[in-house]
């Protein structure tokens, strides 16, 4: 299968650059063990894909190299941060390919480019060689063009790596053998604080859809409330900035990457190599970040956002005492247009607002495409699912997806 990779995995040999100047000449001695799974796979790797930088964005705009185009309409962003490798399965550029997910970033563009995003449950797939941005949000996943090959490569990346503290030694099922298990009797939550105010007509009207199909195909519905969804966002924003402070600190010019060396002394040399090594969506994170750490506002910011995370997690596991999925939107709205929302942070962090809880949690989540918009663009519904049960997400996606044929579609390049 020949398979591109997120520019954030470790590929030996090869430039790994997380789209930062900070690291665009930095070529890894290994390979992430992500990459050496597929490669002893048989996997065909054809390149590197860019990317947020340092998966921090959800347009692919805030690479420093370039921007990457939607296939569907190439004025609007592919989503974010792993635009690069949605795009390109999209587009048929790769059969499949590698993306990392820390608050959306393989569901949504996954949603925004008409293909399947499946983020699998924290500690499910090794992390071992993935360039950190929030270590206890990061994980790895594959974006693909069916529920298929997404449960054929989620077989070959998954499973514990000693290599990987944080990977959990599970056993790992064979994903694509119960895809055609159908879904009758399979209870499907929907939860209320997903269906708000300032959702897109045609995003809750295409979502409707694809609850009735699967309804129709044997599925029960049930009403669920996760209650802590409105705190989502605001929880996000300071407990993946503090993490990505601190990750984001190796980078000062001395052991790799950028080093600036016409400064004075070795201060000057720390703060010329950030300056102009770092974007600046993300100087933003790591300045959000230090000061929610900063002495006198621990407790009040990062300790507080940690207490809320428990609550959202909790919330979960309430909800998947009566279901065994729970169904919403990806994201709020179809893509949007390049240099829509680049003015503004707190907007494009909220396209978001559907994807972030997931990581939060934990738990497994997934988006598949359900339909279009009227002016072409795709619109994808999300699954989310109890930690370790990536294979029932996948029987329901596949079970939708057959009946669907959304998959089928293809942009016009």
């Amino acid at each position: 299968m020949p398979i591109a990779i997120k520019d954030i995995f470790c590929t030996r040999g090869v430039k790994t650059t997380c789209s930062s100047r900070m690291l665009a000449n930095f070529v890894p001695p290994y390979d992430s063990t992500v990459v050496k799974r597929l490669k002893d796979a048989g996997a065909v790797i054809l390149g590197k894909l860019n990317m947020d930088e340092f998966a921090m964005g959800s347009s692919t705009e805030n690479s420093a190299f370039f921007k990457t185009l939607n296939p569907w309409d190439t004025s609007c962003v592919p989503g974010g941060s792993s635009g690069g490798s949605a795009a390109a399965v999209a587009a048929g550029l790769c059969a499949a390919s590698i993306g990392t997910d820390t608050g959306g970033s393989i569901r949504q563009p996954a949603s925004f480019c008409g293909v399947v995003g499946l983020k699998p449950t924290y500690g499910r797939v090794s992390r071992y060689g993935m360039i950190a941005f929030a270590s206890s949000l990061d994980q790895g996943g594959p974006i693909t063009k069916d529920v298929t090959d997404a449960a054929m490569l989620l077989n070959v990346m998954a499973g514990s790596d000693p290599l990987d503290s944080t990977s959990v030694d599970a056993p790992v099922p064979d994903y694509a053998r119960g895809l055609k298990d159908g879904v009758k009797g399979l209870k499907i939550g929907i939860p209320k604080e997903y269906f708000i105010e300032g959702l897109d007509r045609e995003v809750e009207g295409a979502v409707n859809g694809a609850i009735d199909a699967l309804k129709a195909s044997g599925a029960e519905t049930v009403g669920v409330s996760l209650p802590h969804t409105e705190y989502a966002v605001g929880v996000y924003y300071l407990v993946a900035t503090a993490e990505a402070s601190s990750n984001l600190a190796r980078y000062d010019g001395v052991k790799y990457g950028l080093r600036v060396d016409n400064a004075a002394g070795l201060l000057g040399m720390y703060r010329a190599t950030r300056d102009r090594g770092f974007g600046a969506e993300v100087k933003r994170r790591i300045m959000l970040g230090t000061y929610s750490l900063s002495a006198g506002y621990y407790d009040a910011y990062y300790k507080k956002a940690s207490e809320v995370r428990t609550l959202v997690k909790r919330d979960f596991d309430e909800a998947f005492k009566k279901c065994d999925v729970i169904l919403t939107p990806t994201s709020p709205t179809a893509a949007f247009r390049l240099g829509e929302k680049v003015a503004d942070p707190l907007t494009m962090y909220l396209s978001d607002i559907f994807t972030i809880s997931c990581n939060l949690a934990g738990i497994p989540g997934m988006s598949l495409p359900c339909g279009f918009t009227s002016k072409g663009l795709p619109i994808g519904l999300q699954l989310l699912g109890r930690p370790m049960d990536e294979a029932t997400l996948l029987r329901a996606a596949y079970t939708y997806e057959q009946g669907a044929g959304w998959h089928k579609k293809r942009p016009a390049l």
